[in-house]
């Protein structure tokens, strides 16, 4: 039988973060995550969902006529079957964007290559603790691969700053995100400070929540 993973949800949106945004995206949310942070906008992904094999997301994502493909959760790389979706997604469509979201807690090197990973560190503010952070992720990244902040105070933009430049992290990956949470960091507020820093990130909005769509 074909290995299963657990499906919280498919669906088709535009893409709302990372420097795709804005790209029609065929998303594939996984269930299951183990961290619990503070601004988690997907606790419907913590549990539950049903099975679903490989071959079936595949056709989904091909039945969609879509280009791109993100798979996320919840934390993605929970599931043992996840490189082997990825590596799935990439063979039916040759040439489709294939990213996966990950809170940056696991391993990153079972990423298939030519996969896209768009990792998390988890700032102090998010109340993951420190050890939601596998910093040897760090090593792991690939020219393509993303980085992306989650800043909910000025203190967490300080944070983030210093280890962007500590460890290099803009010359070592494709882009370097910055992403306010809603209700507590202001845009404006964050891309004041993205200016005054000089550090080499860019701003990143959720733009699927600011359209009010999925």
């Amino acid at each position: 039988m074909d290995p299963c993973l657990q499906v919280c949800e498919t669906f088709v949106s535009i893409q709302g973060e990372s420097t795709f945004a804005g790209r029609p995206c065929f998303f594939i949310r996984l269930t299951g995550c183990n961290l619990r942070c503070s601004y988690c906008d997907t606790p419907h992904a913590f549990a539950g969902g049903k099975p679903k094999t490989i071959p079936r997301l595949v056709d989904e994502f091909c039945a969609s006529g879509l280009a791109m493909v993100e798979v996320t959760g919840g934390e993605p790389l929970l599931q043992p079957g996840t490189p082997a979706l990825l590596k799935a997604l990439q063979a039916a469509c040759p040439g489709a964007v294939v990213l996966l979201e990950t809170n940056g807690s696991q391993n990153i090197a079972v990423i298939p290559p030519g996969v896209i990973a768009i990792m998390d560190i988890k700032c102090p503010g998010s109340g993951a603790g420190a050890a939601a952070v596998d910093w040897q992720n760090l090593e792991r990244l690939r020219p393509q691969d993303e980085v992306k902040f989650v800043i909910s105070e000025r203190a967490d933009f300080d944070w983030a700053v210093r280890i962007v430049n500590k460890h290099a992290i803009a010359s070592t990956c494709h882009a370097v995100l910055f992403s306010p949470v809603s209700g507590r960091v202001a845009p404006a507020a964050l891309a004041e400070w993205l200016l005054a820093s000089r550090v080499p990130g860019r701003l990143n909005l959720q733009l699927h929540k600011l359209m009010g769509i999925r």
